[in-house]
């Protein structure tokens, strides 16, 4: 799976999207709101690591979710 930060315009917030292997758009949700059903997409129990990753990321950036 990977992830991207993508910077929001005026009053348009930022969005963190999910790709899966594919490059496939799997989740989109506003940066400041993380996902809550994560476990949809085998992340659950995995929310603090993946808000501190967030928080971190660089803008406009597709890296490797490893968490």
């Amino acid at each position: 799976m990977y992830i991207i930060k993508v910077k929001g315009k005026a009053k348009i917030p930022d969005y963190i999207q999910l790709r899966n292997d594919d490059f496939v758009l799997v989740a989109y949700f506003r940066a400041d709101r993380p996902l809550k059903q994560l476990s949809k997409y085998g992340l659950d129990g995995k929310e603090v690591a993946l808000s501190n990753l967030i928080s971190i990321l660089p803008f406009g950036k597709l890296q490797k979710l490893e968490i």
